[in-house]
């Protein structure tokens, strides 16, 4: 399904309904809510409104378990770390129990810090598929989703739910769920934002499948539970093509 929002808030307040919706069933069902935060700035946005009332309030907090779809290798407080702006967006307001946020600790070792986070994945998964409830991801205008670059190593990874991964653009080691693990998710929901992803969001959408160099395409949830919420500017292209649900009401 794709939504779409007049602007950037509206297109934020909408991923806040549907962590709140999300996040209320699944604690109903089963007593916990895990999610995979993505960065960027779209996401902060719906950080910061889930930080305030009414959203805020709404949110089953102490069952929630925070994970994170991907991560730079920098220092925990560095503002480029996915973790720290998600810190200071939401989760220093959210009364979660400590060890309910399970941050990506990516050290020296890139390799090992893939390895952890799959083992600590693993662990919590242990006994069950691994689904999460939600995972939230953002769509970079070279067509990369969580840190899945074209042509690395994560577009054909079929075995691993965590590698690390080097882009070399940013000379920079990232950290990544693979698309085998999130394509298990009860529901992956893309934030996407901005007149600079209009023409990258109509070929994921809309042209051939090519995943190597478009590998969000590979983003296709076993499930079906897949969402676009997108604001005006990015869907421009895809007016005349593609209309599934333009609301971004309550």
């Amino acid at each position: 399904m794709i939504q779409v929002c007049n602007d950037p808030e509206s297109l934020s307040e909408a991923a806040a309904r549907l962590f709140v919706k999300r996040s209320r069933h699944a604690v109903q069902v089963q007593n916990q809510f895990s999610v995979a935060l993505a960065g960027g700035h779209t996401p902060e946005r719906t950080y910061q409104i889930l930080s305030e009332p009414p959203f805020h309030d709404q949110v089953p907090w102490t069952k929630v378990h925070v994970f994170w779809s991907d991560e730079r290798c920098v220092p925990p407080d560095d503002p480029r770390s996915n973790a720290h702006m998600a810190h200071q967006a939401l989760l220093d307001r959210a009364p979660i129990p400590p060890d309910q946020i399970h941050p990506i600790r990516c050290n020296q070792n890139p390799q090992q810090a893939a390895e952890e986070y799959e083992s600590l994945l693993r662990d919590f998964f242990a006994g069950r598929s691994p689904c999460f409830d939600l995972i939230l991801l953002g769509l970079g205008e070279n067509g990369h989703t969580a840190s899945i670059f074209p042509g690395t190593p994560a577009v054909e990874e079929q075995e691993r739910w965590v590698i690390a991964v080097f882009v070399a653009e940013q000379a920079m080691w990232r950290i990544t769920m693979t698309p085998l693990l999130i394509n298990r998710a009860a529901m992956v929901t893309f934030l996407v934002a901005g007149t600079a992803k209009a023409r990258v969001l109509q070929r994921v959408l809309d042209g051939p499948f090519e995943p190597y160099d478009l590998p969000a395409q590979l983003i296709q949830p076993v499930s079906g539970g897949l969402d676009w919420i997108v604001d005006e500017a990015a869907y421009r292209e895809l007016i005349k093509t593609k209309v599934d649900d333009r609301s971004c009401s309550a």
